[in-house]
């Protein structure tokens, strides 16, 4: 069986359509030197970019289904390896939850491609569906991981790296991918997630406490925006007030209003806090953690899997949103702001301002997007 993950509903807001670039995508391991005491990691990448003009579309990604064992097969309309547009194109990372992996987000990966984006998406080593090592590894290593593949993108040679403009570079993050984006971003964590049960007994998280040399030195100019969505932490106190508003770059959050993992309340939390930027809440009524980010279920998920002991539907899908509606609001949401940060575009403003630009009648029902600036709170 297949699934698509490029659908666009009739109904779509404007950026969800596709863009004007064909879209090319290849796959790359990129090493990533561990600091200090931590190891070096390899991480399997998945780079997709707006391609040569008449690049023909379409291309199969054959991943795993959220058991790490039930093989799934997606469909695109990216090209497997194809030539790269000569244009320079600005860096999304674009950083999976836990578990995941490189393809629970592709269909954002191809919608922003497609309108001038490179954008990369590893593979979290220790955090996919079939290498799901304990959490603490992951809260130590996933900001480290997305600073190590924007190194990494600008060291990257042949035509692609050519291509690649890192030093504009935007991170997507869903859920431990919007831990790492917001710790990246400069919010530096709590003393109590330095003792939290799931952290490591070891004292490497210390590394991205508030105030922590080693956290002021992972900050990184050449990002100049952030959207996470539906990012873990917050409601598990693994931030302060005052680490929230270490925040240093514009952002875009995207979360359900009736989050049962991140928390619904903490994703406004964490727009009150982060006083020192522009930021956006984009909220989904009543959807919970899927909001927005995975692909729509495959087929292959709705059994119940023996292994997990439920269906891995309830991996991808929402109880009151159609996940396919969700994916084309998040892909025109992210093409507008990181048009704006990234590529400079001040015509992205408008879709981002209040009266919903771009979507058809009546279907924003369901949204609420609200925009503080520096300064000021809810």
């Amino acid at each position: 069986m297949t699934s698509r993950i490029d659908r666009i509903r009739p109904d779509a807001p404007a950026l969800a359509r596709r863009g004007p670039h064909p879209v090319g995508v290849q796959t790359h391991i990129l090493g990533v030197p561990g600091p200090d005491d931590l190891p070096d990691r390899a991480l399997t990448t998945e780079v997709w970019y707006p391609a040569a003009a008449g690049t023909a579309p379409g291309t199969a990604y054959d991943t795993l289904l959220r058991d790490g064992m039930t093989p799934v097969r997606y469909l695109g309309h990216a090209c497997r390896d194809a030539t790269p547009s000569t244009d320079p194109a600005p860096l999304v990372v674009l950083s999976h939850g836990y578990p995941g992996n490189r393809y629970l987000m592709a269909h954002l990966a191809e919608a922003l491609a497609a309108r001038g984006f490179v954008v990369a998406a590893p593979d979290h080593a220790g955090s996919t569906y079939d290498d799901q090592q304990d959490f603490a590894v992951t809260l130590v290593h996933r900001p480290l991981d997305q600073r190590g593949v924007i190194d990494a993108m600008a060291a990257l040679p042949g035509p692609l790296g050519a291509v690649t403009d890192t030093d504009r570079v935007g991170v997507i993050g869903y859920s431990m991918g919007g831990y790492g984006a917001l710790v990246l971003g400069g919010a530096g964590l709590s003393d109590a997630a330095l003792t939290h049960d799931r952290a490591p007994r070891d004292g490497t998280l210390a590394r991205h406490r508030a105030g922590a040399a080693q956290h002021r030195a992972l900050a990184d100019p050449r990002i100049r925006a952030i959207l996470p969505i539906g990012p873990w932490g917050r409601n598990h106190g693994f931030w302060t007030a005052a680490g929230m508003a270490g925040l240093r770059v514009p952002m875009l959050l995207m979360a359900g209003t009736a989050d049962e993992v991140s928390g619904g309340g903490a994703m406004r939390q964490i727009v009150a806090e982060t006083t020192a930027v522009d930021r956006f809440l984009l909220s989904f009524e009543h959807a919970g953690h899927n909001a927005a980010a995975p692909v729509p279920a495959p087929d292959e998920s709705w059994a119940h899997s023996d292994a997990l002991g439920w269906p891995p539907f309830q991996h991808y899908a929402d109880p009151v949103w159609d996940t396919l509606r969700m994916n084309n609001i998040a892909q025109h949401f992210a093409c507008a702001f990181m048009g704006l940060h990234l590529q400079g575009d001040a015509t992205m403003a408008d879709y981002l301002a209040p009266g919903w630009a771009g979507f058809p009648p009546e279907t924003a029902r369901g949204l609420t997007l609200e925009h503080l600036r520096a300064g000021e709170t809810f």
